[in-house]
């Protein structure tokens, strides 16, 4: 039984939505980050290391029963690009490492939807995206999840424990929906990753259905809402912006251009929430 929790990261947009969820359905959970949040702004306590450090990776890992590793510089551009490639790298090789080590039971971690191409400066292959558009990446944080990934399956093969990468899209809560319409007049604004998101609250239910998925090796699953951030027809946006680009299967009215097929069929993942819930 999983139960015991590590999730590092908690105090990320992501990683606060994934410890109220995890609260929320029981799990014993330590939440791990270098950032320090005050109490007053979360109500739990959170353990300080710098999982760059294979000791202190050790030790905040030690005892659990799973990892749920959010933990990175979260997107391109925030630092220096060989910073950012060295750091998350060697923060998910300790993660892995020290996993396989404690003999934990499952090791869920967060991929990235840069790894499939963004930003479509290179035209996508085809349309919605699924996880076979791998590996396309256009920046060192896309490169080291790819990196990432590579590692995630060697030390799957090596421990035997199941290894499930989340490449989730761009992260967004109820307050971020403010800005939609805002791209609704320009395609263009958007079309870096297709005109996708993801809802905190389903990042949140894809790392708890990755914990107890049938599954075993590496497995990688695009994470993203059901529909786009826009009002107009996903087709439509792509006839506009990406004519030449062929489109690999029919999709629904306003569905998404990131595929979560592959979510729906093995981890059971159906997206919840939608900005259409809030901006009505």
């Amino acid at each position: 039984m999983i139960k015991k929790i590590v999730l590092t990261g908690s105090s990320g947009k992501a990683g606060r939505a994934v410890m109220q969820d995890l609260l929320k359905h029981d799990y014993q959970v330590t939440a791990v980050d270098l950032v320090h949040v005050p109490l007053s702004e979360k109500p739990w306590h959170t353990l300080r290391a710098d999982l760059t450090d294979l000791g202190e990776t050790l030790e905040v890992l030690m005892g659990a029963d799973a990892v749920i590793h959010l933990a990175n510089i979260p997107a391109p551009g925030l630092f220096p690009e060989g910073r950012t490639f060295e750091e998350n790298t060697l923060m998910n090789y300790n993660v892995f490492s020290a996993a396989k080590d404690l003999k934990l039971k499952r090791v869920v971690w967060a991929s990235s939807e840069t790894t499939l191409g963004l930003p479509f400066d290179i035209l996508p292959q085809y349309a919605p995206i699924d996880e076979a558009h791998f590996p396309y990446p256009e920046s060192s944080y896309a490169l080291s999840k790819v990196v990432a990934e590579t590692m995630a399956e060697q030390f799957a093969r090596w421990s035997g424990i199941p290894f499930v990468g989340l490449r989730l899209s761009n992260v967004l809560n109820e307050s971020d929906y403010q800005n939609f319409p805002t791209y609704w007049e320009n395609a263009l604004l958007r079309k870096w990753n297709l005109w996708g998101y993801v809802d905190e609250r389903d990042v949140a239910l894809s790392c708890r259905l990755a914990l107890h998925a049938n599954l075993s090796g590496s497995n990688n699953y695009i994470i993203a809402a059901a529909d786009t951030v826009m009002t107009r027809p996903s087709l439509d946006l792509m006839k506009e912006v990406f004519p030449t680009v062929t489109m690999k299967k029919s999709v629904g009215e306003f569905e998404t251009l990131l595929a979560i097929d592959k979510a729906r069929a093995e981890l059971g993942y159906k997206p919840q929430y939608s900005w259409k819930d809030v901006l009505k």
